[in-house]
């Protein structure tokens, strides 16, 4: 009797649901190698071997269009010396001017585009481009850090932990002019901007992050609320400043590095990889994901091979989730039980 009414059921909602499918997806990804932002090689490994892992063949398997761009060329600046502290200033600005544009020509065909890094200096030119192409964004970082150092507030010099400030309008006068930075443009509100996962922030960053009210979840609130409710309320808030396009940049050291070791600075205590993959499908329900950065995997940072597939891995997955793969199981659109 009971397989009766299920069989009833099914019969009642199996056509309803071919209807919650999303409209097809499609992917135009582009690998940036690109390391100068921090001191340690192997960062511009990255694309290739989260390519290598099936990332193209599994978007395609779940029903996703897929472009590869392949990866930029990024040339050699002669004579990059130190300005004041900072490192590699001429080398990151150039690579970002080329990124932005081709996110921005990404973004022209159409594609959800999708940044391979790389190191996290790369989100000056990722967020640059998408903005460019599509007007006013919001941006989901989600990272063991802030990235929002200023020149001045930064204790190391390296670039990737200070994409942000070169983003966001109200920082505009505490960011100096530097050689081949002078095609970024503002073009972030604070008020627009959520973290999710930090939990290793530096002194002057906690201060701007407090003075310009940015919305920030840390590990504290992930363990607090869960992330079922963190990307709740994130989404919440994002909508109630309008349903903008949405870019997620997302750092591998967010996640845990017993999950993710090979990158260039774990931190202890991140986010599982159940929480990890949990903001991807939530920011894919939206439908407002618009463009994805995924940085700093490290090939040359995991201690065994194993290390190195389990980061690879996760990052994989971490994308397959912004397009749509649910750990519940996917079925495509059309899809009709064989009659015996």
């Amino acid at each position: 009797m009971r397989a009766a009414s299920t069989l009833r059921q099914l019969a009642l909602t199996g056509t309803r649901s071919l209807h919650h499918h999303p409209p097809q997806r499609s992917a135009g990804i582009i690998g940036a190698p690109f390391s100068k932002g921090q001191p340690r090689g192997g960062v511009e490994g990255g694309p290739d071997r989260i390519r290598a892992a099936g990332l193209l063949q599994r978007l395609q398997q779940q029903g996703c269009a897929v472009k590869d761009y392949g990866n930029l060329v990024f040339e050699e600046v002669a004579d990059d010396k130190p300005v004041g502290a900072l490192r590699s200033v001429r080398a990151v600005g150039s690579a970002n001017q080329r990124l932005s544009e081709a996110v921005r020509a990404v973004k022209k065909d159409g594609h959800t585009a999708v940044m391979l890094g790389g190191d996290h200096s790369l989100a000056i030119g990722s967020i640059h481009g998408h903005s460019e192409a599509v007007g006013q964004l919001s941006v989901v970082w989600v990272d063991a850090h802030a990235d929002i150092n200023t020149a001045l507030t930064s204790d190391t010099g390296n670039l990737h932990g200070q994409p942000v400030s070169y983003l966001l309008h109200e920082l505009r006068s505490k960011v100096p002019e530097l050689p081949n930075f002078s095609w970024v443009k503002p073009c972030l509100s604070a008020a627009d901007l959520v973290y999710i996962g930090l939990r290793d922030v530096d002194p002057g960053e906690h201060f701007i992050l407090k003075q310009l009210g940015v919305k920030v979840f840390s590990m504290s609130e992930v363990d607090q609320l869960g992330v079922a409710r963190v990307m709740e309320e994130t989404c919440d808030y994002l909508r109630a400043r309008g349903n903008k396009p949405v870019h997620l940049s997302y750092d591998i050291d967010a996640i845990d590095p017993s999950v993710t070791p090979a990158t260039g600075t774990p931190v202890v205590g991140g986010l599982s990889y159940r929480e990890g993959l949990y903001i991807t499908e939530h920011l894919c329900r939206t439908g407002l994901l618009s463009a994805i950065d995924l940085v700093e995997v490290n090939p040359l940072r995991g201690q065994t091979e194993e290390a190195v597939r389990s980061t690879v891995g996760t990052a994989v997955d971490l994308l397959l989730g912004c397009f749509g793969r649910l750990r519940e199981g996917n079925h495509p659109p059309g899809y009709r039980l064989p009659e015996p």
